[in-house]
């Protein structure tokens, strides 16, 4: 008998340990995955409202329930919960950010946007995924988090679907004036600086027909019934509803490319080049890793070995020989040579 009673006694002491443990109970975690969860509504909904201002259309409570998919009792509670912390001004239904607010939803969407280029260009994530995995990161980063990250990745201007990252001081950076593709006429040339990611599935479509930021484009036709438009090299048709989604800023005569300048990959073995550029695509430790191997504006360069996969190719540069995937070769721009004698 004196064993069981011990044997309750010590149940009875685990398990209000379980529950009430400081930090790893039952207790504790529940409280932590609470403030997450009202940390994660309050930041979602301040995003949503500064979005929402930022195109112009009203932010009310009916928005917040529709896009956050909240009932609205707990929509009235969660503006509450705003106003009590001076975040949002409601004024007759309309929902304003206070300067306070805006200062956090900039630097939320700072968060979410520098992960989604991290997850592109370092994780090679497909970008039809980047940006349900970059929501699930931005709650939980701290100020100082996203300043390392946005330090390591070199301060990059844009996410990988064009939108502005703000800096440190929530000011929107590289701000480009652009134009919806679907009022371009026949014969305008652009370049796509922006790919709206929502609804997913109108996005996922513009990325399987091969679009993409950066990616310069000549309208061919526009009319009610299709947009059909070409980068020199292949033929885009879109329905005009799918068409609303890209964005282009439209290029001057004396913008227009040279066409001398072609893909690194495009060289024949041992045909040597002067590297033009490296493409805007190219962001983040990419883009530094480019830079530390010298592989800067003006500098010559040469395929010199034949991959039988080719893939990687070796590329001689500052005597140096280095090895490039396609994809890789495929952002940087070169202009090659008239006469090349390649030395080693």
């Amino acid at each position: 008998m004196g064993n069981l009673f011990y044997w309750l006694i010590l149940a009875a002491v685990l398990a209000a340990a379980a529950i009430w443990f400081p930090r790893y109970g039952l207790l504790a975690q529940w409280q932590a995955h609470k403030q997450t969860e009202q940390r994660q509504q309050v930041e979602d909904a301040l995003k949503l409202i500064f979005n929402l201002q930022q195109e112009g259309q009203p932010p009310d409570k009916d928005r917040l329930a529709a896009d956050l998919k909240l009932d609205m009792p707990k929509v009235q509670k969660l503006v509450n919960s705003l106003e009590t912390q001076q975040l949002v001004v409601d004024q007759q239904g309309r929902l304003n950010l206070t300067v306070e607010g805006q200062r956090w939803a900039l630097q939320v969407i700072r968060a979410h946007r520098l992960w989604e280029r991290y997850l592109a260009d370092e994780a090679r994530m497909p970008l039809e995924k980047i940006h349900t995995a970059a929501h699930h990161q931005e709650h939980r980063m701290t100020i100082e988090e996203v300043n390392e990250l946005d330090a390591a990745l070199g301060h990059p201007a844009r996410d990988p679907h064009g939108d502005p990252i703000p800096n440190a001081f929530g000011v929107l950076r590289d701000v480009t004036d652009s134009s919806p593709l679907k009022i371009l006429e026949p014969g305008q040339r652009g370049q796509i600086v922006h790919l709206e990611d929502e609804p997913p599935v109108i996005y996922a479509q513009l990325l399987a027909e091969g679009l993409y930021v950066g990616q310069t484009i000549i309208v061919q036709e526009n009319n009610p019934s299709r947009v059909v438009m070409s980068d020199e090299e292949n033929i885009y048709t879109l329905a005009p509803s799918i068409a609303e989604n890209v964005y282009v800023q439209l290029e001057s005569p004396k913008e227009q490319p040279d066409p001398a300048v072609v893909q690194l990959g495009s060289l024949q073995n041992e045909e040597e080049a002067e590297i033009v550029r490296i493409d805007d695509r190219c962001q983040g430790f990419t883009r530094r890793r480019f830079l530390d191997l010298g592989l800067t504006p003006g500098t010559a360069i040469y395929p010199e070995l034949e991959n039988a996969f080719k893939d990687p190719r070796a590329y001689r540069v500052r005597g140096t020989l280095i090895a490039l995937r396609h994809d890789q070769a495929a952002l940087i721009w070169v202009r090659p040579a008239l006469e090349h004698s390649p030395s080693n």
